[in-house]
């Protein structure tokens, strides 16, 4: 069978929108997970861009929403602090062949349409890899919520050192970080549609850090290279 894609208009309002609120929701994701993985803020907003533009660009399904994900950040998390620690110079050089070699891979299961066979695991299995990222993802963003760096070694090395995260926590960043979480968690599901909590977060903590904490040695993102 001959699968031909084909460009048209009939739905160019839906889909300028639907790009809108998917690129609205992708950049906080994408900053985060870029500061996550240890690539920095940049190589996230990056690789959110490149990955929507090239999933656009040679395939996809009317649903389709490609973006930056929590289990590739735990990944790249594990595969940049390992290289990197071992070669310094070249770590993120090696790092980006070990994502092409993987992106390569993936290319190659959807040629072979491996993929079908994905609905043969079992429920379980599948919650419980979403759960276990969750968790390891909670444990890497514990020092930046309170306020500190973290430390090298991925989750091991925060539980570790979490007595001296807790002792030297700084309460202006973790005010922050719990006025997000509030924000997050009982921000009203009818203004959902309208405007993603996520980036409603992300400006009023801007505002507040901005306006309120001018004076305040407080860490941030800093200048995104281009």
């Amino acid at each position: 069978m001959k699968i031909t894609n084909t460009i048209h208009f009939r739905n160019l309002k839906g889909d300028i929108l639907g790009g809108l609120t998917a690129a609205v929701v992708a950049l906080p994701m994408a900053l985060a997970f870029g500061i996550a993985s240890g690539a920095g803020a940049s190589a996230g907003l990056w690789g959110a861009i490149l990955v929507g533009f090239f999933a656009a660009l040679f395939g996809g399904t009317p649903t389709l929403i490609s973006e930056p994900t929590g289990p590739m950040t735990v990944i790249l998390t594990a595969v940049i602090a390992e290289l990197t620690a071992n070669n310094p110079e070249n770590g993120l050089a090696m790092a980006f062949t070990v994502v092409m070699m993987a992106g390569c891979i993936q290319i190659l299961f959807g040629g072979l349409r491996l993929g079908r066979y994905i609905t043969m695991l079992p429920y379980n299995v599948i919650s419980g890899f979403m759960t276990g990222i969750g968790v390891i993802l909670i444990f890497l963003q514990l020092p930046p919520f309170l306020g500190q760096e973290a430390p090298q070694g991925g989750v091991l090395a925060v539980i570790q050192n979490l007595p001296t995260l807790i002792a030297n926590i700084n309460p202006w960043e973790a005010s922050l970080g719990g006025i997000t979480l509030a924000i997050l968690f009982l921000y009203p599901p009818r203004f959902k549609k309208i405007v993603p909590p996520q980036l409603v977060a992300l400006v009023i903590g801007t505002v507040i850090a901005l306006i309120f904490l001018s004076d305040v040695e407080i860490r941030t993102i800093g200048t995104i290279g281009w």
